[in-house]
């Protein structure tokens, strides 16, 4: 049976180093990761801020079981986790040094809500990293698997969902209007990692939303669709391990900080303040 948490943590194990570099957790850091999941990205930083705290939230009571399980079995003492979305919950004001995301800002149903809230939860000067998939059209790994599923048929709205922040545009004027300065965005290159085998990676993929809003949408039958996404995750059999590295996932961290800061940056790291 497939662990979601694992496969989830697995899947972007190449990206998570670029978030953790832009992040860069104080030992002293109040940090607060949102659309925790299982806990890894939180996990991380309480092992740093070693004389601050780390608080996860999300929305998936099943995940956030994982993330406390997991953080007693680690020992660490200054974590918890909260569940709740972040648009509307109750985060104590100006509470925060630090906040991160993994891949969970791009769900927010309203982000002029949620980056709003976000903001008011963080202290001035306070940082913010997050990291979201840049447009589809530059996530290669999204157009193989649609078109071995549904050559020809558009993706539909709500499948779109996790690129919804993927033009630094209007991701930009999004946290200007919440009152973050000094924006800035990477751009990162990984694979995604999908499984050590063909039928890991086949069993991790027919679970994810993109998949089944193809297999929705085309007019033939399922079984013949997912012989294609077969044949193409065994296409990667030479790699041994299935990142789909010809059809990278491109990636962007997005960070701002506060006026008196100097921005610092690497090609996969940013940092963020909060004016406010």
């Amino acid at each position: 049976m497939l662990d979601r948490a694992d496969f989830y943590d697995a899947e972007l194990k190449r990206h998570n180093g670029h978030l953790r570099a832009a992040a860069s957790v104080g030992i002293r850091d109040r940090v607060l990761d949102i659309g925790c999941g299982a806990g890894q990205t939180t996990r991380e930083a309480a092992r740093v801020a070693v004389e601050g705290e780390a608080i996860g939230v999300d929305t998936s009571t099943e995940m956030l079981e994982v993330a406390r399980r997991r953080s007693n079995e680690a020992g660490l003492r200054n974590i918890a986790f909260e569940q709740g979305d972040a648009q509307h919950h109750a985060f104590p004001a100006a509470g925060f040094d630090l906040c991160i995301s993994r891949f969970g800002v791009m769900f927010f149903a309203d982000p002029a809500a949620a980056f709003d809230n976000v903001a008011r939860a963080m202290r001035p000067g306070a940082r913010l990293a997050w990291m979201v998939w840049q447009s589809q059209e530059r996530n290669a790994w999204s157009g193989a698997i649609r078109q071995a599923l549904a050559p020809g048929i558009a993706i539909s709205a709500q499948a779109s969902t996790p690129f919804s922040l993927g033009d630094p545009t209007i991701a930009a004027e999004l946290l200007k209007t919440a009152g973050f300065v000094s924006i800035d965005f990477i751009d990162v290159r990984e694979p995604v990692f999908y499984g050590p085998d063909v039928d890991t990676a086949f069993d991790a993929l027919v679970e994810l939303y993109l998949v089944k809003d193809a297999l929705a949408q085309t007019g033939e039958a399922p079984d013949k669709a997912l012989q294609r996404l077969r044949e193409l995750l065994e296409a990667y059999r030479p790699r041994r391990a299935y990142s789909l590295s010809r059809a990278r996932g491109s990636s962007q961290l997005a960070g701002c900080k506060s006026d008196e800061e100097i921005s610092s940056s690497t090609c996969v790291s940013a940092g963020t303040r909060c004016r406010r």
